[in-house]
């Protein structure tokens, strides 16, 4: 029960200190003179695509989480071989 109750509160103070970190930065800074501030933005060519990279990384998750359970299913199959 100490363990659990150790891991859980460092688990809560890391938490809590990246939260403090985040909220003290600094605003950054204003917007170019030529925003347009009375509704919608252009894009202007700042933005960069990620639905590509998005669907490598969640293909490359499933391939390793595919890998992990076929890994895990052989062990348990030879465990009960033996």
């Amino acid at each position: 029960m100490k363990k659990i109750t150790r891991i859980v509160l460092i688990q809560l103070l890391i938490i809590v200190f990246s939260v403090a970190i985040a909220s003290a930065q600094n605003p950054g800074a204003p917007p170019p003179p030529d925003h347009n501030s009375e509704g919608t933005q252009e894009q202007g060519g700042r933005g960069a695509p990620i639905g590509g990279g998005v669907l490598i990384l969640l293909g490359l998750g499933g391939a390793y989480g595919a890998y992990k359970t076929y890994r895990t299913y052989k062990k348990v199959e030879n465990c009960m071989l033996d």
